[in-house]
């Protein structure tokens, strides 16, 4: 039947009344039967970034449906502009194939993505697409209509989405500041004539811009690290800020005897990243001239001490140190400032090496399989996209591994995560099944 017998007005009016009286698990199944004369297709399949629960569903043929993945989409989306369908070969589903996609974002909407799947040999005429587009628009209104009465989801998601955000953004934050200090620094400093400034500004900025790639690619670290191994990476981190700045560092590592033994590296980044909060925070009193960084391992503790010769003005509650104090925390650890008027200020940062006591039994016992692949791999400091990558599944899916651990495991966060986890043993027993 041609297209302009099937579309009249009656026809498209009454397809609009039928995706908005659809159920949820409905729309696509409703979108496909009025395609049906419009566009021949096996199957629909949507990339969505509302659903807390699955960023993909999909409707028609299963072998091709279970076979598209949540990587293959996403490569899609990004070739596809917001309300301009877009028709040509795709790889789907393990192939390259025929596609028409669409793509819509009403307000409250992270946007959606609807790919279609001719069936062979169909090629649809010119004005489909964009009649496709105006149903999905009208779809896509419908489904962020009913997330809200949707099946009751876990809420701890969003908020660990919300959380693990925060993180990474004041992670961020403190590394362009360390960076930003030592470009002042290299400014200022009048014993470097006009190349060897730039030469050191260009050393600043390639190193500036590799911690952040790395952080943006979800680099991680392995499971456990020396207390030496990670107190390098704390004088790394720091060193830009007495290489190219106005402050004087000093630092004392762990004792000869602590050396080898081995941190949670959930625990060795949180005192990394809050031994440069705290540096920072202290150069913005003005008058720093010595900051001296130690770190003592014993006693199932890792205590971090930051000592400088400023003013003594840096406030217990000030901005910056509750920021380090929430970080603290995260993992069970606590944090302490002790400022003297006169005579510089000192923090020390307590952080436990072991996971506190939580009752007999395996404390993993109640995990899944997938949950189990998830923990190993939050043990092993990967970010929500990399244990997306590796696992094979969505950033989304991910999220609600990650809530449903943590609340399982009854912990607060992911370092508490990982750390108990180490306590108990894992990743070393990945026999470990539910």
């Amino acid at each position: 039947m041609a297209y302009r017998d099937r579309w009249d007005p009656q026809r498209a009016l009454a397809v609009a009344a039928a995706l908005m009286r659809a159920p949820l698990k409905q729309v696509l199944s409703t979108l496909s039967e009025a395609l049906g004369g419009l566009l021949a297709h096996d199957a629909l399949v949507m990339l969505t970034g509302d659903c807390p629960k699955s960023a993909t569903w999909s409707h028609g043929d299963r072998a091709l449906t279970e076979a598209v993945t949540a990587a293959e989409l996403a490569a899609l989306a990004a070739r596809v502009e917001v309300g301009t369908p877009w028709f040509d070969r795709a790889r789907l589903a393990g192939a390259r194939r025929p596609v028409l996609a669409v793509t819509s974002a009403p307000p409250g909407s992270a946007g959606a993505l609807l790919a279609v799947l001719p069936t062979a040999g169909f090629r649809p005429k010119p004005e489909v697409p964009y009649v496709v587009q105006r149903l999905w628009d009208l779809a896509t209104l419908r489904i962020v209509a009913l997330w809200p009465a949707a099946a009751p989801v876990d809420q701890t998601a969003p908020w660990l989405a919300s959380s693990e955000r925060n993180r990474v953004v004041t992670d961020l934050t403190d590394a362009h500041a360390a960076t930003l200090t030592a470009l002042l620094g290299v400014l200022r400093d009048r014993d470097l004539d006009d190349g060897a400034a730039r030469r050191t500004a260009l050393d600043l900025s390639v190193s500036s811009l590799t911690e952040l790639r790395s952080a943006a690619e979800g680099d991680g670290l392995p499971g456990e690290e020396t207390a030496r191994e990670a107190f390098g990476r704390l004088t790394d981190m720091l060193g830009l800020l007495s290489r190219y700045g106005d402050v004087e560092l000093e630092f004392s590592g762990p004792a000869p005897e602590a050396a080898e033994r081995l941190i949670p590296s959930v625990i060795a980044q949180t005192a990394r990243t809050a031994a440069r909060g705290t540096a920072l925070a202290m150069l913005e009193q003005g008058g720093v001239g010595r900051i001296r960084v130690s770190w003592h391992v014993g006693d199932g503790e890792l205590r971090t001490v930051v000592r400088d010769d400023g003013p003594g003005t840096l406030a217990g509650d000030a901005l910056a140190v509750h920021r380090l104090t929430d970080r603290a925390a995260a993992v069970s650890g606590g944090l302490q400032v002790d400022a003297v008027p006169g005579w510089g200020t000192i923090v020390t940062l307590r952080l436990p090496l072991t996971a506190p006591e939580r009752g007999r039994g395996d404390p993993l016992g109640a995990l899944n399989r997938r949950e189990l692949d998830v923990l190993e791999q939050l043990v092993r400091g990967q970010r929500n996209r990399m244990i997306a990558e590796r696992l094979r599944i969505s950033e989304h899916t991910v999220k609600f591994h990650v809530a449903k651990i943590l609340r399982k495991l009854g912990v607060n966060s992911r370092g508490e995560a990982a750390a108990l986890a180490l306590a108990a043993g894992f990743p070393a027993s990945l026999a470990l099944t539910s």
